[in-house]
């Protein structure tokens, strides 16, 4: 089958036929209709990141697919079900603790990293297996829409946040960093989870202004001009009420003082959940005051990706428009042109614009 394989860090996708993935007992083999490219996925590819993967390996995580064949554990999936390939990979002997990692991306830890030898290969090929359980059904879509489809993984990993702050309907939330993609994408989970109303950080101007214009008075912007009282203030100027969660999902290059900018906004009895990159590439760490986290209560969630039902709730609410796929633009690319779409991806990321490969 055709596939786009990373070599060695810091040289382009070589596009080139491998072996097929073979079936065994607790798998699924899907064939691959559309797969997402991350925004950063050059940072990836370049090593910049400094992600754990053993190389050579096709790169890619998740996709949007149509199951081919199941091992002999499977009692529900049928070939031809369209589902969604979770790239979340737990290992199956730790229900306590298990090592996680991400298929086609990064092993994640050294104990990932053992998970990764055996379920090496990414989504950037024409067939991708998979532990059964990460294969999730989606229900029926036309072919396509599995592009648009792809945009479940913008909405999964701040829905996995705002599942573990344990965000109910009617409450104030504010996003920090909400002019990225999962920033963006977090906007529109809290809205279409029942929160009265969230406020959007960022320092980009035009990308406030997008997300206000697209969901209307639900979203009150705050553009962050650096300094952190200033910046404070102003948040809580604009929430109408006490702000009942914080999910900060601000990028590696952003500083641990913009976190705290928004931590310190949340009411007492607040919950707070860490879900960025601040800190990945260096630099000082997140400093809280204890007596203020003490003294009022303060629930500071710590939050990598989703638990495995997140995926079939999230379905729910884009199938019940609770959560619409019909803000993002996609623009496709096949195989033969990864490399094109990963220098598209990093070029036109922000909100609600998305880039994927359709082998």
């Amino acid at each position: 089958m055709k596939a786009a394989v990373l070599k060695s860090f810091g040289s382009p996708l070589a596009i080139e036929t491998v072996p097929a993935p073979v079936l065994g007992t607790g798998e699924v083999i899907v064939d691959v209709v559309a797969s997402g490219v991350l925004a950063y996925a050059n940072e990836v590819l370049s090593g910049a990141r400094n992600y754990l993967l053993e190389l050579p390996i096709v790169f890619g995580a998740g996709c949007v697919g149509r199951v081919r064949a199941t091992g002999p554990d499977a009692t529900r999936l049928r070939p031809g079900d369209w589902v969604f390939c979770d790239p979340t990979v737990r290992s199956r002997d730790n229900a306590l603790a298990p090592d996680v990692m991400l298929q086609g991306l990064t092993g994640g830890s050294e104990g990932g990293l053992k998970l990764q030898k055996y379920f090496h290969d990414g989504s950037w090929a024409e067939r991708l297996r998979l532990p059964t359980e990460n294969a999730i059904p989606i229900g029926a879509i036309d072919a396509k829409d599995a592009g648009r489809w792809c945009a479940l993984g913008k909405f999964l990993v701040p829905f996995g946040g705002f599942l573990a702050a344990k965000l109910q309907a009617g409450e104030i939330v504010l996003v920090n960093g909400a002019t990225g993609s999962f920033g963006s994408g977090a906007v529109a989970v809290a809205l279409g989870m029942g929160a009265q109303c969230v406020i959007a950080t960022g320092r980009n101007e035009t990308a406030l202004a997008d997300l206000a214009q697209r969901f209307g008075a639900r979203v009150r912007t705050v553009k962050m001009l650096g300094s952190e009282a200033d910046d404070r203030a102003r948040i809580v100027q604009a929430a109408p009420g006490p702000i009942d969660c914080v999910l900060d999902i601000l990028p590696p290059a952003a500083s641990a003082v913009q976190v705290r900018t928004a931590v310190l906004a949340v009411r007492p009895y607040g919950r707070v959940v860490l879900m960025g990159g601040v800190g990945m590439q260096g630099g000082a760490g997140l400093e809280l005051p204890y007596p203020w986290m003490m003294r009022n209560c303060i629930t500071l969630h710590g939050q990598w990706m989703y638990p495995p039902l997140a995926v079939t709730l999230m379905a729910g609410l884009i199938r019940s428009g609770q959560v619409t796929l019909d803000h993002f633009e996609v623009t496709a690319f096949d195989l033969d042109h990864a490399n094109e779409a990963v220098a598209h991806a990093a070029a036109k990321s922000g909100p609600f614009s998305m880039t994927v490969i359709e082998p």
